[in-house]
């Protein structure tokens, strides 16, 4: 998919490539109503939506359908482009494009987020743009929250529902050989393989056990009954309870 060369029909290997002058000149006569000039931008800018879009193609999204979203950012930079603040129109188009094909994974991922969460999200981004422009450092969660006039763990949940998932098998590392991928570093310790056969074993030790010990046992470590408690209610004496339970954890030991 990244060598592709035809995208919705365009030949990417034949795309115009404009001068920084040709571009100005082209934003002048385009804020004048000049739709030709419109469209010789748009298509004269359609490298800059190829180039971004090579960013997403590990997510496993239909090339054309991101090329064509690009599009969309790109035609919303030109309309919205301030010729007078003196800037390149790329520093500007670039972030518009990005954003605008985020939006579209964010609305179109499998994993469905509330109407309500994502405009907190996106109050909560647009926050953090002002206050850093306002103080030059990046706002801790809790000023966010302030700002917004939202609990603490609102602005968490949001901001993590329009995170875009990471595939589990996305390259982390590599070293000239075998790629260090993201599963590689996930691990449960609660649920290995190890753990497993342990729990299976120690089952099977359990049960077979006699029922009165199995009894003893689930009343002292299940329940947390003390070997008196126990006594009392399974009707022996503390001392005879104190060696059933010695002699069944004995013979789980054993058996597993």
């Amino acid at each position: 998919m990244i060598g592709k060369v035809e995208i919705c029909g365009v030949n990417t290997a034949r795309l115009k490539v404009l001068k920084n002058d040709e571009t100005v000149a082209l934003l002048e006569r385009c804020k004048t109503g000049d739709m030709a000039a419109r469209e010789e931008l748009i298509s004269g800018n359609l490298r800059l939506v190829l180039s971004v879009i090579q960013k997403f193609t590990n997510r496993g999204e239909n090339l054309d359908d991101l090329f064509q979203v690009g599009c969309i950012g790109l035609i919303k930079a030109i309309d919205n482009f301030n010729t007078g603040l003196g800037v390149r129109f790329s520093t500007y188009g670039v972030p518009m494009i990005i954003g605008e094909i985020r939006r579209y994974l964010r609305d179109n991922s499998s994993i469905r987020v509330s109407r309500s969460m994502r405009d907190t999200a996106y109050r909560a981004l647009q926050m953090k743009e002002k206050i850093i422009g306002e103080t030059q450092r990046e706002p801790t969660v809790d000023e966010l929250a302030i700002a917004l006039g939202v609990a603490r763990s609102e602005v968490v949940f949001a901001l993590d529902a329009i995170s875009a998932p990471v595939s589990l098998y996305e390259p982390l590392y590599t070293d000239g050989g075998e790629s260090i991928c993201v599963v590689d570093q996930v691990r449960d310790t609660s649920n290995t393989d190890e753990h497993w056969l342990e729990q299976i074993a120690l089952s099977d030790a359990i049960g077979r056990l006699a029922e009165r010990e199995k009894h003893i046992l689930a009343l002292r470590f299940h329940h947390g009954k003390t070997q008196m408690e126990v006594a009392s209610e399974v009707g022996i004496s503390q001392a005879q309870v104190s060696r059933l339970e010695k002699n069944a954890i004995s013979q789980i030991k054993k058996n597993m």
